[in-house]
C-alpha cells in the first residue's frame, strides 16, 4: 500500500482515517532501515539482553516472533520527567481498583495540545476492543485509564518510511529490528507511566498513527502485576485486533495456535497452555485432559471443537481446539476453549462481588448492607449459614428483615455471589466465578 503521510492534529487525522480504511493493507515485507536512521525503540547495546515480541504483518496475517534489544534502564532525569508527567483520566468506571480488572492505555506521539485526541482514541479503541467476546458480556468487570504522556512532536518515529524520526515520550517507532509493522516501545517508560494509575492490570500503549502495526511484550511481567505490554496504532481500523490477541496471552493465559513450517515436530513436554495438547481429541476425552469439555461443540470461531493439528509454533506433534481461532489469525473470534480461559482471566483481576458496606465492622439489625455485583450474577443471601429465599438477587438487605433476632447473641450475615455463565465448565475454572461476602450484626 502506498505510505500515508502523518499530519498533526485532529482534523487532519480524520482524514487519514477515512483514506486508511478505504485502502486494502497489504502484507508488509520487513525492510532494514538505513543505518543513518536512528534505532528503534527498544534497542541499545547487545549486553542488556533482548525481549521477545510478536508483531503482525497485517490483517488476517498469522503473527511472527522476533527477539529485539532490550530497553536501557531509565536515567535519573527520565524519572524525573516522567514523574512530572502522566495525568490519569477515567475513561470507564465501573468500581473500586481493587475489585475490577483495570485497564490502562498510555498514550504516545501525542504533544500537549493532543491529549483530548489520545482520550478519543482511547475511548474508540476501547469500543472495538470490549465489542469482541467475551469482553462484550463482561463490560461491567472493567475500569478503563488513559494515562497521558506528553510528547515533544506528534505522530511516531518509522511512518510513513524508516526514515522518519520523532522524539516521543515512549520512543514508540515502526520498523523495529528493521521489520515495517513491529511497533517497539522503551518498556521501562511504559512501566514508569502505566504505574501511575493505581492498580494496573492490562497495559495497552496507543501510539499516535493511521499505519497498520502492533507489538505482544508477553515475557514482561511488572512488578506491580501486570503480565505483558500490547502496543497499537491508534488511528488504524484493525489495529484493534492486535491488543485482543495479545490479551490472550496476558489474560487468557492461552498459546498461540499458529505455526512455523521450521519448527518441526514437537518433541517436548506437554504444554502449560490450556489450548495446545500433545493429545489428540479422542485421548483428550479418554483421559479428560484440558478441553475435553468441549469436544464437539460448535465454536463461534466456526467449526466443531477436536484437536487440529498443528500450534504453539509447530506444525506437528501439538493440538489445537479449532481450525482459525483469533489465537491464529487476527479477525476471528476466541474458540470455545479460549473464551473460557479469558473469563477465568477477568475473574482473577475482578470480583464479582463488591461490598457496599465495609465487612470490617459490625452493623446494626436496622442497618442497609449493600453490595455491588457484576452484571448477571446470582445473589443469594444467608443467616448463620443459612440462605434466606426471599432475599435472592436483592442488591441490599437489612438483617432485620432477614430474621436476624435481637436475642443478644452474635449473629453473621452473609451474601454469595455466582457468575452463572456456561462458558466456563472446568470446576477448577469455576470456583473462581464465586465470591461471599459476610457482616457480623449486633443490636
Amino acid at each position: 500500500m502506498p505510505p500515508t503521510h502523518r499530519v498533526p492534529g485532529r482534523t487532519r487525522r480524520a482524514a487519514l482515517w477515512t483514506a486508511a480504511t478505504g485502502v486494502a493493507l497489504a502484507v508488509a515485507v520487513a525492510a532494514t532501515a538505513p543505518a543513518s536512521t536512528a534505532t528503534a525503540a527498544g534497542s541499545g547495546p547487545a549486553d542488556r539482553g533482548s525481549e521477545r515480541v510478536e508483531y503482525f504483518t497485517g490483517p488476517g496475517a498469522h503473527p511472527r516472533h522476533t527477539e529485539v534489544p532490550a530497553a536501557a534502564p531509565l536515567s535519573a532525569r527520565e524519572r524525573a520527567e516522567i514523574k512530572g508527567d502522566g495525568d490519569v483520566v477515567p475513561i470507564v468506571r465501573a468500581g473500586p481498583t481493587g475489585s475490577k480488572l483495570d485497564v490502562v492505555f498510555v498514550g504516545d506521539g501525542y504533544t500537549a495540545g493532543e491529549q483530548e485526541d489520545f482520550h478519543a482514541d482511547v475511548r474508540a479503541k476501547w469500543s472495538k476492543i470490549s465489542a469482541v467476546e467475551p469482553y462484550a458480556s463482561y463490560h461491567s468487570l472493567f475500569n478503563v485509564w488513559a494515562v497521558d504522556a506528553v510528547s515533544r512532536q506528534s505522530g511516531v518515529s518509522g511512518d510513513p518510511a524508516a526514515d522518519v524520526v520523532k522524539d516521543t515520550a515512549l520512543g514508540s517507532g515502526f520498523f523495529c529490528d528493521g521489520i515495517e509493522r513491529l511497533l517497539c516501545v522503551d518498556t521501562h517508560k511504559v512501566e514508569a507511566y502505566a504505574t501511575k494509575a493505581a492498580d494496573p492490570d492490562l497495559v495497552i500503549v496507543l501510539s499516535n498513527s493511521a499505519k497498520y502495526g502492533g507489538a505482544g511484550y508477553n515475557d514482561i511481567t511488572s512488578p506491580s502485576g501486570y503480565d505483558g505490554i500490547a502496543t497499537a496504532s491508534s488511528d488504524n481500523a484493525q489495529s484493534d485486533q492486535v491488543a485482543v490477541h495479545e490479551t490472550g496471552h496476558s489474560l487468557g493465559k492461552l498459546a498461540d495456535e499458529y505455526w512455523y513450517d521450521e519448527y518441526g515436530d514437537h518433541q517436548g513436554a506437554e504444554p502449560r497452555e490450556a489450548n495446545t495438547s500433545k493429545l489428540t481429541a479422542a485421548q483428550l476425552v479418554s483421559q479428560q485432559k484440558k478441553w475435553y469439555r468441549w469436544i464437539g461443540e460448535t465454536s463461534p470461531d466456526g467449526g466443531a471443537v477436536g484437536a487440529y493439528e498443528g500450534g504453539g509454533y509447530h506444525p506437528s506433534g501439538l493440538y489445537r481446539p479449532t481450525a482459525d481461532s483469533i489465537m491464529r489469525t487476527l479477525g476471528r473470534e476466541f474458540n470455545l476453549p479460549g473464551r473460557e480461559a479469558m473469563i477465568a482471566g477477568f475473574h482473577r483481576h475482578a470480583a464479582v462481588l463488591t461490598a457496599v458496606t465495609p465487612t470490617d465492622r459490625a452493623v446494626r439489625r436496622g442497618t442497609k448492607v449493600g453490595v455491588e455485583a457484576a452484571d448477571g450474577v446470582r445473589l443469594r443471601w444467608s443467616v448463620d449459614g443459612r440462605e434466606v429465599r426471599r432475599a435472592r438477587g436483592a442488591s441490599a438487605v437489612t438483617p432485620r428483615a432477614l430474621g436476624v433476632p435481637a436475642d443478644g447473641r452474635a449473629h453473621t450475615l452473609s451474601v454469595r455471589a455466582t457468575d452463572p455463565t456456561d462458558a466456563v465448565r472446568a470446576p477448577e475454572l469455576r470456583s473462581g466465578l464465586t465470591d461471599t461476602l459476610t457482616w457480623r450484626v449486633r443490636h
